[in-house]
């Protein structure tokens, strides 16, 4: 089968070329899935997205009118995708519901240790020859309350290593695990409780109508003062004006994203000439205690090989005319 690779990047080419081996032709491309790119896909059968591709109706029916017939996609998140309308318009689709939570936890947990022992500004002053630890003060985890907003593949993941540490561990989701609060203590809770009693707050979940913006200035309102909160989830889940509000008036005392809201275009890409027309990712930039990752915490050799294994998979069932064993 005939793909179209949208969003190709270097470091995913040679685990999805190894899987596919012989069996498919995969094209790939540089560019974004967009209006504007869909017709890079004529004579493909399948088109193949990445996270940030635009996969709105109107695109889809770019797609279907060049005649792809199927879409696999490489991540697990399909918000980025109006799945009911490619059904309408006879596409399949698939994706990677799981590829590595232990990737994505233990980067939130990389990301929560380098803001509380503030790692980035200490390695910044050795490398001036600046050994003074004046400001550089952290906190023990061990006996601190984190709250995991998430509690799916990724969030288990999070609340066996964060037992680990030694730390109370609330979580809310509406699906609970009785196996993570008898052998790891999970005390699952509502979200303003969750809000009020974490001194650390983890975003797992995906983004849905209801999770859209469950960062906001009101649960904010509820958090203890220099709270930290980690996003390794979607850019949607937080209200970044809201955000930028409660850094100024240091209610959150530690930040970290590995998403943002308006990620699409600017996350993946080198921009280190161009001029960022983004004042909110600008002012967010500027905060010392604002650790921000591009959509990083997916990125490791086994995750990249799962990805790349299932996605081929989709097209080998595909193929064969058969349903795609995680086809949406």
């Amino acid at each position: 089968m005939r793909a179209a690779v949208y969003s190709a990047h270097r470091f995913e080419q040679p685990y999805l070329a190894a899987a596919a081996a012989d069996r498919h032709e995969l094209v790939f491309l540089d560019y974004r899935l967009d209006r504007n790119t869909a017709q890079l896909a004529a004579g493909c059968r399948a088109a193949m997205l990445f996270a940030n591709d635009d996969g709105s109706a109107p695109v889809l029916d770019e797609l279907r009118g060049v005649g792809v017939e199927f879409l696999a996609l490489r991540s697990a998140g399909y918000n980025h995708v109006d799945i009911e309308h490619a059904r309408r318009i006879g596409m399949r689709v698939a994706n990677v519901p799981e590829y590595s939570p232990y990737a994505v936890a233990e980067h939130a947990v990389a990301m929560i240790l380098a803001l509380d022992r503030k790692l980035v500004r200490a390695h910044s002053r050795v490398r001036e020859l600046n050994f003074s630890l004046d400001g550089l003060v952290g906190f023990d985890l061990h006996g601190k309350t984190v709250g995991v907003f998430g509690v799916g593949r990724i969030g288990s993941v999070l609340v066996r290593i964060l037992h680990g540490f030694g730390c109370r561990v609330l979580g809310c989701d509406p699906v609970e695990r009785p196996e993570l609060v008898e052998q790891y203590g999970l005390e699952y809770v509502s979200l303003e409780d969750l809000c009020r009693q974490s001194r650390i707050v983890v975003l797992c979940a995906p983004l849905t109508p209801q999770t859209r913006y469950v960062i906001n200035r009101d649960t904010l309102a509820l958090m203890p003062d220099g709270v930290m909160i980690v996003n390794v989830a979607r850019g949607g889940l937080l209200d970044t004006r809201a955000v930028i509000e409660a850094l100024k008036k240091r209610k959150i005392g530690y930040l970290g994203l590995d998403v943002y809201e308006e990620e699409a275009g600017l996350f993946f890409y080198d921009h280190s000439e161009d001029i960022v027309n983004d004042d909110l990712i600008a002012r967010l930039l500027t905060f010392p205690n604002v650790l921000i990752t591009s959509h990083q915490a997916f990125l490791t050799e086994e995750a990249l090989g799962n990805i790349a294994a299932t996605s081929i998979a989709a097209l080998d069932a595909w193929e064969r005319g058969h349903t795609a064993q995680y086809e949406l």
